[in-house]
């Protein structure tokens, strides 16, 4: 089970971009979109396995501002 912890908050659809943890609080998933800009994916040099997602500034700057 996952827990929402913020999304964008321009979001008008409910898919976009967002902050989620386990429900064991073991690791967080990033949902975004698919990073495909192939100098920015030459620079990561993601092992097989791995992707990136690009998630707005807004998003986890929220996240962090919340009294939690």
């Amino acid at each position: 089970m996952l827990r929402k912890l913020t999304g964008d908050p321009a979001c008008k659809n409910g898919t976009c971009p967002t902050l989620w943890i386990t429900e064991a609080g073991t690791g967080y998933i990033v949902q975004g979109r698919v990073v495909d800009d192939p100098e920015h994916l030459a620079q990561l040099g993601l092992p097989a396995g791995e992707s990136a997602v690009f998630v707005p500034a807004e998003v986890l700057e929220a996240y962090f501002r919340a009294d939690r």
